[in-house]
């Protein structure tokens, strides 16, 4: 997840539009979720652990899903192998920009994970879901537990 401004920043035609973020929701063969401990000095949530994540650029959702993975992870991820699991839509501080947030599932990995950007993230860790580390994003959390209950939509903030 970039940390820049643009989170403060109000479009040209005056409306506030959303940002689009992308997850990966991976789980191993014994049913931990695959989480990263986020850098203590990132502009969002250091310190937390987190989805690997980012934002998409000009590519869709799936290509910018397989982008993030193979740069923050190493994770080599096929297109036929991603689905949809959830979506967060995201208010989380005044003057911030909404978000949407895009969870997506991977049903197998071809590789394991590893820190490619130790700027961004400091370890991979598979976790299991009733037992999530502290601290976490909060959204992450909330979309752990939807995906966990069928649910595929969340609000957060609002």
């Amino acid at each position: 997840m970039p940390d820049d401004d643009t989170d403060f920043v109000p479009a040209k035609s005056g409306r506030t539009l959303n940002v689009i973020g992308v997850h990966l929701y991976a789980e191993d063969p014994e049913g931990r979720v695959l989480l990263g401990l986020r850098h203590p000095d990132s502009a969002y949530q250091g310190g937390s652990w987190h989805f690997l994540a980012g934002h998409c650029e000009q590519e869709s959702a799936v290509a910018c899903l397989i982008r993030e993975a193979y740069e923050e992870g190493g994770l080599v991820i096929d297109p036929a192998d991603v689905e949809f699991a959830h979506v967060v839509h995201l208010r989380d501080a005044p003057g911030r920009r909404p978000r949407m947030q895009l969870i997506f599932r991977v049903s197998e990995l071809k590789s394991t994970p590893e820190v490619r950007e130790p700027d961004k993230c400091l370890a991979w860790r598979w976790w299991p879901p009733d037992a999530l580390p502290d601290p976490l994003v909060p959204y992450a959390r909330a979309a752990i537990e939807g995906i966990r209950a069928g649910r595929t939509y969340t609000e957060l903030g609002w």
